[in-house]
């Protein structure tokens, strides 16, 4: 017999509802969390550690209790030159650096950073390669390196002085016979002009300096070079240069952890990545003008580097592409996608963009352009 009385309909009906409640209800995934081990290729006190380190947190707040990145500093697993081959062997779930530090195996590497870029500035770089082609060759080069990663590059960063010198360079002359730090393509640029090049990982810069083991060197801007101790050790630093004109950061991921990430996960990365070059490019502004007005109080003597050390970097830069070029494919495919994308990108920048050190001046100058 049929049970019609109205606690039983009510019953129904409160089931009903439930059943429907939970149908309409979003699908959440209750799985673990799953945890990453990065390391970054910079000291702990480096304002690039901090950018690391502030990527790992957008990803963190974002994936909720589902994934965590924890950041190590350089040296922590591995020395910072051999980040690449710890991120793709597993020994790292991942990484935070630069491209031009795997130059040593292959040198179409260098090209995502070193050099003048056809006049493209490090955001331009960046829209070259996500929009021009060079996200593709950079993963057709880590193939044939055989590296089992996933990279994400971000972060524009500004232009990088030439350097700190002991004494101010006047000329192209004045380079000769220095033991010089830099790194990627750089090396052989400034090799060409005359110097004798040292790549030294960032941490051990400063103290080579303190011991006289290199004579000059430059590292990247005005936030890590005060930090990093330049200041302490060289007075004087020269200004622009376009030997590092371009240069952004790279995240690594180790690609089967990668892969086994759920699409939700893979997408908060992705927008991480995003948000965090927004925030590294917006930070850097107000840190590196601070610490740059803090250096010039601290009496640290500030040049523009001369036009003919400048000529003298593209002449070098010339020969060592053309070079280059010749010896490797990649290299040269590379080298061919930037040209193309420069001459069109940069036509409109150039013809489009206005004078903004005219405004600054008609502001600030105390002799007004």
């Amino acid at each position: 017999m049929t049970d019609n009385t109205p606690n039983r309909r009510r019953s129904l009906l409160k089931g009903a509802a439930v059943a429907a409640g939970a149908m309409s209800a979003p699908m959440i995934s209750m799985a673990q969390t799953t945890s990453l081990r990065f390391q970054s290729t910079w000291p702990a006190k480096d304002i690039f550690h901090e950018y690391a380190q502030d990527f790992a947190k957008k990803v963190n707040d974002m994936a909720g209790s589902r994934l965590k990145i924890e950041v190590l500093p350089s040296g922590a697993v591995v020395p910072a030159f051999q980040l690449l081959e710890a991120v793709s062997k597993g020994t790292l779930d991942g990484g935070h650096g630069v491209v031009a530090y795997h130059y040593g195996k292959n040198s179409a590497l260098a090209l995502w950073g070193s050099g003048p870029g056809f006049g493209m500035d490090a955001n331009t770089v960046l829209a070259w390669h996500y929009y021009g082609g060079g996200k593709a060759l950079l993963d057709e080069i880590y193939k044939s390196l055989n590296m089992d990663t996933v990279s994400y590059l971000y972060g524009p960063m500004p232009t990088q002085p030439l350097g700190w010198f002991k004494k101010p360079v006047a000329k192209v002359e004045d380079m000769k016979g220095l033991k010089f730090r830099t790194v990627g393509l750089a090396v052989d640029v400034f090799t060409d002009m005359g110097t004798a090049v040292n790549p030294l990982p960032g941490g051990e810069i400063v103290p080579a300096l303190d011991r006289g083991l290199i004579d000059a060197a430059e590292f990247n801007n005005a936030s890590s070079d005060r930090v990093l101790g330049f200041p302490d050790v060289v007075k004087n630093c020269m200004l622009q240069s376009f030997h590092q004109s371009g240069e952004q950061f790279e995240i690594l991921f180790n690609k089967p952890k990668y892969t086994a990430l759920p699409q939700e996960l893979k997408s908060i990365i992705d927008y991480a990545v995003q948000a965090a070059s927004a925030d590294m490019s917006w930070k850097a502004v107000q840190r590196n003008s601070q610490d740059y007005a803090d250096m010039k109080k601290q009496g640290i003597k500030f040049y523009k580097t001369p036009d003919a050390v400048l000529r003298a970097q593209l002449a070098s830069w010339d020969k060592i592409t053309a070079k280059k070029a010749g010896e490797n494919p990649l290299f040269k495919k590379v080298l061919d996608s930037q040209r193309a994308f420069a001459e069109q990108a940069l036509q409109w920048q150039n013809d489009y963009g206005v004078d903004f050190k005219m405004a600054y001046n008609h502001y600030f100058s105390k002799k007004k352009a």
